[in-house]
């Protein structure tokens, strides 16, 4: 008997997602950015105040936020940075807290970890009925997880203080996800609990909500060969991740998989290199004004 399929954990899609990491360039991807258009949007940043207040709305283990946030100590030296995160995954939080501990130059840091999500935040911030302002907020590979997508945009850019900067990375329209989510959505089983969102569906929202935003795009690749190794046990993590299913390659219809499969490798998907497959994950950077 096959098992059926099912969502992953927690857990198990911290494992699934290291294993991403681990053959991707999503992180090297981030930190191009990090040092070509960083130190210019932080810059602008706090506007002569001696503390900058800072949120991270799902920041996962907290790498991505350290690194921002030793750029902002590097371009406002001497300021205090006050640094909230709210993150639902336990694991991602400890992680987090043991970097933190780790670090002897955050000093000048305060940091306050909310373990929630996006959501609970928001409705706890709404009971209070006193709401936070905040210099600069980041929404890093996030907006996947999130029920009402407009909604929680529109609630963290009210939370920005005057000069403030809403920074959002999510996959790019000239990504691989792009064309997967849109032409070949019938590959991907039910049990993938995310939400199809890329570049172009975050700037409409804007759009809509009248907002000034300045969108860069960056290339970056994720080396996908073992999904197609029969029984390697890093491609059926890969896959795991990638369908955001336990043991797909286990538990998919065999028709399934093989569609998968085929899909993945489509030109708009992924291109070959030096006899490797490797999938578009381009990202999109988008920073908001208040």
């Amino acid at each position: 008997v096959i098992p059926s399929m099912r969502s992953l954990t927690a857990e198990e899609y911290v494992e699934a997602f290291k294993s991403f990491l681990d053959h991707s360039t999503e992180h090297q991807c981030m930190d191009e950015f990090n040092k070509e258009e960083m130190p210019n949007i932080m810059a602008g940043l706090g506007n002569g105040k001696s503390t900058i207040n800072v949120l991270g709305v799902g920041s996962g283990t907290g790498e991505q936020d350290l690194k921002m946030i030793r750029i902002l100590q590097a371009v406002h030296p001497g300021v205090f940075i006050d640094n909230e995160i709210i993150e639902p995954n336990a694991q991602h939080v400890a992680a987090y807290k043991e970097l933190v501990n780790q670090a002897p130059d955050l000093q000048n840091v305060s940091f306050l970890w909310h373990q929630l999500t996006s959501l609970e935040y928001e409705q706890q911030m709404k009971e209070k009925g006193a709401q936070k302002k905040f210099d600069f907020i980041h929404m890093i590979q996030m907006l996947y997880r999130v029920e009402d997508i407009p909604n929680t945009i529109k609630f963290f850019h009210s939370c920005l203080d005057h000069h403030g900067k809403l920074l959002i990375i999510i996959l790019s329209d000239s990504s691989g996800w792009a064309s997967l989510w849109k032409k070949y959505s019938d590959c991907l089983p039910s049990t993938d609990s995310g939400h199809y969102i890329t570049s172009n569906g975050i700037m409409n929202v804007l759009k809509r909500l009248g907002v000034e935003y300045r969108a860069y795009e960056f290339p970056s690749g994720w080396d996908i060969t073992e999904c197609f190794i029969e029984g390697d046990p890093v491609g059926a993590h890969m896959m795991d991740f990638l369908t955001g299913t336990k043991n797909f390659l286990g538990t998919a219809p065999p028709g399934l998989r093989r569609r998968l499969q085929e899909a993945l490798c489509q030109p708009e998907c992924s291109s070959k290199k030096d006899g490797r497959i490797i999938f578009s994950n381009n990202l999109s950077m988008i920073v908001v004004e208040s």
